[in-house]
């Protein structure tokens, strides 16, 4: 059943001509950035067709299933996506200089070529990738072309919420293009990857730099191994406003500690952020980074808590699905990002879990600067869940207090080997990607069963690859003992915290659904428990907070995850509608609770 289309008040006012101009990679930045979103042709063709004519134009990064793309149409899982592009004048062969080629994020298979030659394939909807294209470039008359093929929720792929037939608390699915599409120029060696560690109880940075490019290489005369003809000195500067700045000198490659005098701490009350800025041969880039730790650590009495900065710290947070009406999963704007962290920081939310999908890295920046912790969502995947499975007996198991296994892999749609390894592997990209974000203080293994297997090893695996974050190994339930959050979901019964080694956390509540009329998609509505007036849900918000959360507290309960930061679609329980135009509780009363919510 097709329902209203919505559009918030920045799709009513989306300039076609300058879509997400914005830099996308805050954290490594350079002068030399070329654009590439807008208009591109598009054609979809059946399996094993070939592309004999273009359908019309795509904006681009908005997925064809996403109305501001302009095209209002799903792409099927036999079927494949076609987009192309003349690259502009400026991108052309420059001396010794590289052409790198970034995407955002393309859902879920690329085959990109230049010139028709086949560049890159990537497989994964949710993580950015880069090619070097400067060998597939002529003078002039430059073309880019990308393949699409999406399997959706048809196959073990990740895909988050996305399904083919969308309904209730899965979504309507969308394919191609969805992040930014951007090129720059870089020296033949270059910064490939920078990470920045902060070692707050030693006042310090720690800074790996990572070269990449072309270089030859010779063996050194004592026959001790190969070493690239390139200088791998490297000059790291680091300032703020509130002190001169520092200048160390070391090696890419190797970890490099920087002192942080009169050391200034990050939190969601005091959002400080220092200047880095990386000087390598040629290159140059800047970043920022934070002053900030996070653990888990017992009470004056003896209770686990989560600390941030060496203090027990209260995280009020809310579950984000990062959904748009005209969008999908691409926000129409930049403004429109800042808008949903600033309104949930108004309403004294310091936190947002968001919620198996993976932004665009200027929302983290957002994070960043604004000041909101993140709990970050791996991208769940696998075969079909078994619901009587998963969600009925797991529930009721859960309420009994008795713990699942995540050994039954054809029960959570992961017998393939394949796919099982694809995740890890992918997980292993999210944290080396979004490492150097400080508003993530924690990844969220699995959620709620789907896709989950093996929790102890991937626990291990994700430690090994970030032992400066928490890890909460299953949101929900199937938990297996392990990570550092004991992690609840409790929609339909009475919570007693009971405090263990773990800290304890209620990371989904709530669900309460409201319509307003004239801001909802769909006559058909999801939610847990239904409310006719704002009055009413403010009042059912308020009764859920004073009987279940501020009594454990004291108990042990260190953190709490609202359902949701808007509708979506079916599922209308958002403290925002879907087109982020009415707040449906009482701003006052929610400003108050979380007030309350404190260690």
């Amino acid at each position: 059943m097709k329902g209203k289309q919505l559009e918030t008040r920045w799709g009513k006012r989306i300039d076609r001509e300058h879509v997400l101009m914005e830099y996308p990679r805050p954290l490594l930045q350079r002068e030399s950035y070329v654009n590439l979103n807008g208009y591109w042709d598009y054609g979809i063709t059946g399996e094993g067709e070939e592309l004999r004519k273009y359908d019309g134009r795509i904006l681009v990064p908005f997925s064809p299933e996403a109305p501001l793309s302009g095209v209002g149409r799903q792409l099927k899982p036999q079927e494949t996506l076609w987009y192309h592009r003349a690259l502009p004048d400026e991108v052309c062969p420059v001396g010794k200089m590289r052409w790198i080629l970034h995407f955002g994020a393309v859902d879920q298979y690329a085959v990109v070529s230049v010139n028709g030659r086949a560049a890159k394939r990537h497989l994964g909807g949710y993580l950015p990738f880069s090619v070097d294209v400067t060998d597939f470039l002529k003078e002039t008359g430059n073309e880019l072309t990308v393949q699409v093929r999406d399997y959706s929720d048809a196959f073990y792929y990740s895909r988050g919420k996305q399904k083919l037939k969308r309904g209730g608390m899965f979504y309507t699915a969308q394919s191609g293009i969805w992040q930014t599409v951007w090129m720059e120029l870089v020296p033949d060696v270059y910064i490939g990857e920078l990470r920045v560690t902060p070692l707050y109880d030693e006042s310090a940075f720690c800074v790996r730099v990572g070269l990449a490019g072309t270089w030859k290489a010779s063996r050194q005369q004592d026959g001790s191994g190969i070493k690239p003809e390139v200088s791998r000195q490297i000059v790291i500067t680091l300032s703020s406003g509130e002190m001169q700045p520092i200048q160390i000198e070391g090696h890419a490659g190797e970890d490099v500690r920087v002192p942080v005098p009169d050391m200034h701490s990050w939190s969601p009350e005091d959002p400080f952020l220092y200047d880095i800025e990386i000087q390598a041969g040629e290159d140059l880039v800047r970043s920022y980074a934070a002053m900030r730790k996070v653990s888990v650590e017992k009470d004056a009495k003896g209770i686990p808590r989560i600390f941030l900065n060496n203090s027990p710290y209260f995280q009020r947070g809310v579950l984000d699905q990062g959904y748009w009406p005209e969008g999908l999963y691409t926000p129409p704007c930049d403004e429109a990002m800042v808008s949903d962290i600033r309104r949930m920081k108004e309403l004294g939310f310091n936190m947002l879990r968001k919620h198996v999908k993976i932004e665009p890295q200027r929302w983290y920046y957002h994070c960043d600067r604004i000041g909101m912790l993140v709990w970050q969502d791996m991208v769940n995947g696998g075969r079909s869940y078994q619901s009587w499975y998963v969600t009925y007996l797991a529930t009721a198991m859960e309420y009994f207090h008795l713990r699942m296994h995540d050994c039954a892999l054809w029960l959570l749609g992961r017998k393939d080997e394949k796919g099982r390894r694809q995740f890890v592997a992918e997980m292993r990209e999210t944290i080396r990607v979004l490492y150097g974000h400080p508003s993530i203080v924690t990844w969220v293994i699995f959620n709620e069963g789907w896709g989950q297997f093996h929790g102890e090893t991937v626990t291990q695996i994700a430690r090994e690859s970030d032992g400066t974050r928490l890890i909460d190994q299953a949101s929900g339930w199937f938990d297996q003992g392990g990570g550092d959050i004991r992690s609840i979901h409790d929609y339909f019964f009475p919570l007693y915290v009971k405090a263990e080694r773990r800290a304890t956390a209620l990371t989904e509540f709530g669900g309460y659904s409201l319509c307003v009329p004239g801001h909802h998609m769909f006559r058909k509505v999801y939610g847990y428990r239904i409310y006719r007036k704002k009055s009413e849900l403010t009042a059912g918000y308020r009764e859920w907070i004073e009987r279940e959360v501020l009594p454990n507290i004291p108990r042990g309960l260190s953190a709490t995850v609202y359902t949701q930061l808007s509708d979506v679609e079916e599922e209308t329980n958002g403290i925002l509608t879907y087109d982020r135009e009415v707040l449906k509780l009482e701003a006052e009363t929610v400003r108050e609770l979380n007030e309350k919510m404190r260690l």
